[in-house]
């Protein structure tokens, strides 16, 4: 049996789609509404029973504060010790993400791996082509204001994550103990997006992008240092995936991997 956590997610229902057709696959879900889905909420570790399953894929259950984070993913590791499953896939965060507000949980969680006598395969994902587009829209007549500097950023396909995941969790053993990167193969920076909308790049600052993203209301408190420390991570050249040694994903896609400035134009309705 293979157990999909957050299926019910941006990239766990990529991955269910690309596993259609099999008749082993449970999806976790705060809200099972159906005989192949099961209740999995990582804040009631109850709800926890990874009884009979044999691969499980643990999408980060971020959104929350480090120490919530964490308790959530040992939780969920302990879990799979204790139901003896046999191999767990984690969707982690691209090395060169190291300078990013959120990127502690996912360094603990890969630790907390290496200890666990389980069976275990890291994805360290870059950041997506459709976070790109929420955090770099253009206005109305097509300038870009996201404070990017000259920076890049190796953004990736959602889709070629999930489509990576799937190939993994169908044959996990040919994985075991292995750490992939798995980051677009040409980064964008500001001057990119803006070609590819037909509109201008006109950076603002760090400090304006925290007074907008403060004033709009809708960041919960810890996401809005979360979002600012993006913004300037990738303006200060850390997230264009020249640090890795090794992007996987070409390999493991089997492909060429889709465009990320397509999927940036696709976002943002142009």
């Amino acid at each position: 049996m293979l157990l999909i956590t957050g299926a019910n997610g941006a990239l766990g229902r990529l991955v269910t789609s690309e596993l259609a057709g099999r008749d082993d696959v449970v999806l976790g879900t705060r809200t099972p509404r159906s005989a192949t889905e099961r209740r999995v909420d990582f804040d009631d570790p109850s709800s926890l029973d990874f009884t009979g399953v044999e691969t499980l894929l643990l999408i980060s259950a971020g959104y929350g504060e480090d120490d919530v984070v964490l308790a959530r993913h040992e939780t969920a590791i302990s879990a799979a010790e204790k139901a003896g499953v046999r191999h767990v896939v984690y969707t982690s965060l691209s090395g060169d993400g190291d300078h990013l507000p959120f990127a502690l949980a996912h360094r603990w969680t890969e630790r907390r791996l290496a200890r666990s006598p389980l069976s275990w395969t890291v994805l360290r994902n870059g950041l997506y082509a459709e976070f790109l587009a929420a955090v770099a829209a253009p206005t109305g007549d097509g300038t870009i204001t996201a404070p990017l500097g000259d920076g890049r950023l190796a953004a990736v396909a959602r889709e070629d994550l999930a489509a990576v995941a799937a190939r993994v969790v169908a044959e996990p053993g040919a994985h075991a103990g292995k750490v992939y990167e798995l980051v677009g193969e040409e980064p964008l920076g500001g001057d990119d997006l803006a070609g590819a909308v037909g509109g201008r790049y006109r950076p603002g600052s760090l400090a304006a992008a925290r007074e907008a993203i403060s004033s709009a209301g809708e960041a919960l408190p810890f996401q809005v240092p979360m979002l600012v420390g993006t913004y300037s991570a990738i303006a200060a050249g850390f997230l264009d995936g020249s640090a890795l040694v090794d992007n996987a994903l070409p390999r493991l896609l089997g492909r060429t991997p889709t465009s990320a400035l397509d999927v940036y134009r696709a976002s943002v309705g142009r």
